[in-house]
């Protein structure tokens, strides 16, 4: 129906101030809003006055005539009420009251609501509701002409004459309504559950939420929040994409070669943070084996790929070891000849931490990275199979009882050999998460 309808108590000062010459607020507001329809909710008192000289429609007549259009009223009569200082009453009135309003509007209608006319119970009512957030509206305040509160005179009120003096009925006539923002409790409830959800770095939940919210409301953050959600799933393409319409890089390393490696690991270290024991556990495999192959390549200059064959696998290709390739090679004799000490043999099947670690020791003598791969091989080995395959609790504990070292040790470790491969990563590198945190947070303060 595309109606503008304002719902509005009626006040003291209204329709025209005795005391000043100058519209009420319910006056005003349609002056300059042009609502197609006003509800009026008169207490004992205003119905007194209405029906004494109809003051409040004459005045809305006079208007509607002078700007040449229709305008429809409806009165709310509360001839009961005599205490209009009471809070409740009218909190639970104009619930029931609005609530009528809406099941009358579509789509295409606008509420809007007079929180200047009417007692300061009245005022707080409608503003209560409007915090609530159970219906949208435009809430309008409408300032004095004199900038202080109004006094109410009503002794000797001629509204006729009234009507001729006001000072706002000439041309160029100052607009003194002013659209106020009211967040409601419901959004700012949710966007509290949006912070706790990013401070613990659970970006989906986040985003879920956001998108529970209008649109206009999340305008300013949503988008940074679909970048961490996407970056923490290592989807490149979109984080890419998204920081095209942010402006926010937050990617520290920029090549596509090197930096997967890289958010892999944070990805572990978020896990360890959020004290998701398993999921750490079973995600150190693959970035140890990434890991020592990178390694071997800076350390060592074996390339391992130079020594493997491609084989497809559930529609992947994947990779194992040659036999054909290693035959007379160095690699070759070094892995053979460690399984014979073992009275063991070496198969060429898929390539393993166990098999790079293995090279490494033979070509390398930077003792400290021995070390640290001997410390992560064991980690793997000696807890991966337990978190992967049975059903257990894995703790904090758990990791330190079975491995010598805490979570927090072993990610320690994994960082300590990033900085043997061929990527350059800044000690800051590794907080790039807070720092896209405090980005998102920073945002949702500016709104």
């Amino acid at each position: 129906m595309n109606q503008t309808i304002l719902f509005t108590p009626v006040g003291g000062t209204d329709p025209i101030s005795l005391n000043n010459y100058h519209d009420g607020s319910i006056l005003h507001i349609c002056r300059f809003y042009k609502p197609d329809k006003v509800i009026l909710y008169m207490s004992k008192e205003m119905l007194d006055f209405q029906e004494k000289d109809d003051r409040y429609r004459y005045c809305l007549d006079r208007l509607a005539k002078m700007q040449d259009r229709p305008m429809i009223y409806e009165i709310i009569e509360r001839r009961e009420l005599t205490k209009v200082h009471e809070f409740d009453y009218f909190y639970e009135d104009f619930r029931k009251v609005i609530s009528h309003i809406y099941e009358t509007m579509d789509d295409s209608d606008t509420l809007l609501l007079n929180v200047s006319s009417g007692t300061p119970a009245m005022k707080s009512g409608l503003l209560v509701l409007q915090t609530l957030g159970e219906f949208p509206a435009k809430v309008i305040q409408v300032a004095t002409p004199v900038g202080k509160l109004n006094e109410q005179v009503h002794e000797g009120y001629d509204v006729e004459t009234l009507w001729e003096l006001d000072e706002d009925n000439q041309e160029g006539a100052q607009n003194r309504c002013k659209e106020i923002q009211c967040p409601t409790l419901s959004k700012i409830k949710k966007e509290e559950i949006i912070k706790k959800h990013i401070l613990v770095y659970d970006y989906q939940a986040a985003l879920d939420v956001a998108d529970s919210l209008p649109a206009e409301q999340t305008v300013q953050y949503r988008d940074l929040i679909y970048q961490a959600a996407r970056r923490v799933l290592l989807d490149f393409v979109n984080v890419d994409k998204t920081i095209q319409k942010t402006n926010f890089q937050c990617l520290p390393v920029r090549y596509s070669s090197q930096r997967k490696y890289f958010e892999y690991a944070l990805t572990i270290d978020i896990r360890l943070k959020r004290g998701e024991y398993v999921d750490f556990i079973r995600s150190i495999t693959p970035i140890v084996v990434d890991l020592f192959e990178m390694i071997l390549k800076k350390q060592c200059g074996i390339i391992v790929d130079d020594y493997c064959d491609q084989y497809k696998r559930a529609g992947q290709w994947k990779r194992m070891w040659s036999a054909k390739k290693l035959n007379g090679t160095e690699v070759g004799k070094v892995l053979n000849s460690h399984y014979q000490k073992m009275e063991k043999r070496f198969e060429a099947k898929d390539v393993y931490s166990e098999h790079l670690k293995i090279l490494t020791d033979h070509f390398s003598s930077d003792t400290r990275l021995k070390q640290l791969m001997e410390d992560l091989r064991n980690v793997e080995s000696n807890i991966r199979n337990l978190a992967a395959h049975e059903i257990v609790s894995v703790t904090d504990e758990t990791i330190k009882n079975l491995t010598g070292f805490y979570g927090r040790d072993i990610m320690s470790k994994i960082k300590e050999l990033f900085g043997y491969t061929e990527i350059s990563i800044r000690k800051g590198y590794w907080d790039s998460y807070d720092e896209m945190n405090r980005k998102i947070l920073e945002q949702m303060s500016n709104e």
